[in-house]
């Protein structure tokens, strides 16, 4: 996204001069010279930017060298950083700051980018041309990045001047061979997305896991949004595992809780490992059949009132209504479980959930049954 340039654009835009130092080979010696440097030219009357890329990797200390400078106004401290800075930056350091999220660019950005650098005097002025498909396929590759591009673009280029010269056309063939990268079947907006998906949703359900971790790597390298893959192994999770595996949830959610925290390319990991549980895991549609059943009745009208012992009774005048009264705390009960309505009238002796015999469904399909009979005051 250009941070570098961003904060030599304030520099330039304020009059200000420009400092710039990476956190991965700076230490706190040389926070502290560009410090005193600027702190020199403000006594001459000249203000300074300093600029720290991946500021995440300074550690506490190093974080906390900048505080005084920060807060008087010796430096402007213009920091870029890949992770979240809620977690990566000091807390003091961050109050004082202006937080700005920088957003890749989008696909037309960056076929414009493209078009300009081929024909531009600039870049390759016109020597090549381009198919779409190569084009659009440059466009995937790059992922928001305008320099990934403008390499893979420049690698094209000169691989088709090597063998056309002047007036070459780059191809899908050449970009390939060029970037040693296959184009992936797949457009996000089309249908290769919703037959690519509805694949990879069909093989966690069958319990393929080599299938599923095919069309897992196709969406991944074709681009597609990581935060929709998680989104779906999270609901996978719950609909094709259920209760056979409880920990499949646990194990979705976290993946997703990667993406948004790590981002690509690590979290990949994540959503493969993901991936492995779910299509390994023993399956069960039964919470999806509960709910459904459930779901059902209600939109039929089988709701009924709610029992007056389970009503809220915490407000004047309810015992005087009858709210709450007779409601019998299971936890008194030695067993933790007692004989109790707490379905509606109409509903009463009514199972929604019926538990396979899968996985850790497995114990659930005993232990149901015995629950009811306690509960319903049948055993």
């Amino acid at each position: 996204t250009g941070k570098t340039t961003l904060a030599s654009l304030i520099s330039g835009a304020t009059g200000r001069r420009f400092e710039a130092l990476s956190a991965l080979s700076a230490g706190v010696k040389d926070v502290r010279a560009v410090i005193d440097l600027a702190r020199r030219r403000l006594s001459a009357g000249e203000q300074t930017v300093l600029f720290i890329d991946e500021v995440h990797r300074f550690s506490k200390t190093q974080q906390d060298a900048l505080l005084a400078a920060v807060e008087n106004r010796i430096v402007l401290l213009v920091a870029a950083t890949t992770e979240n800075p809620s977690f990566s930056v000091v807390a003091p350091l961050l109050s004082r700051s202006l937080v700005l999220q920088l957003q890749p660019l989008g696909p037309d950005d960056i076929r414009a980018l493209l078009e300009r650098a081929r024909t531009d005097e600039r870049g390759l002025d016109g020597s090549v041309q381009i198919t779409d498909d190569a084009l659009e396929h440059l466009v995937r590759l790059a992922g928001g990045d305008a320099r990934r591009a403008l390499t893979a673009l420049e690698a094209a280029a000169e691989t088709a001047l090597d063998r056309g010269g002047t007036g070459a056309t780059i191809d899908l063939p050449t970009v390939e061979a060029s970037i040693d990268k296959a184009a992936v079947r797949y457009d996000r907006d089309g249908d290769q997305h919703y037959d690519v998906a509805s694949a990879f949703i069909k093989s966690l359900r069958g319990s393929d896991v080599d299938a599923a971790l095919h069309y897992l790597a196709r969406m991944i390298v074709a681009g597609e949004d990581p935060r929709f893959i998680a989104r779906r192994l999270m609901i996978q999770a719950s609909e094709e595992v259920g209760m056979a595996d409880p920990t499949a949830l646990q194990a979705a959610t976290a993946a997703a809780q990667v993406v948004q925290l790590v981002g690509m390319p690590e979290a990949q990991l994540a959503l493969a490992q993901a991936t492995i549980h779910i299509a390994t895991a023993p399956k069960s549609g039964a919470v999806t059949a509960a709910l459904g059943a459930a779901i059902a009745d209600v939109k039929a009208g089988r709701s009924g009132s709610v029992p007056a012992h389970l009503r809220d009774g915490h407000y004047a005048g309810a015992q005087k209504l009858g709210n709450a009264v007779g409601y019998r705390y299971p936890h008194d009960h030695p067993d933790g479980v007692l004989a109790q309505q707490y379905a509606p009238d109409e509903l009463v002796g009514v199972d929604y959930y019926t538990p396979t015999g899968h996985g850790a469904e497995r114990e659930l399909a005993q232990r149901v049954p015995k629950l009811r009979r306690i509960v319903r005051g049948t055993r």
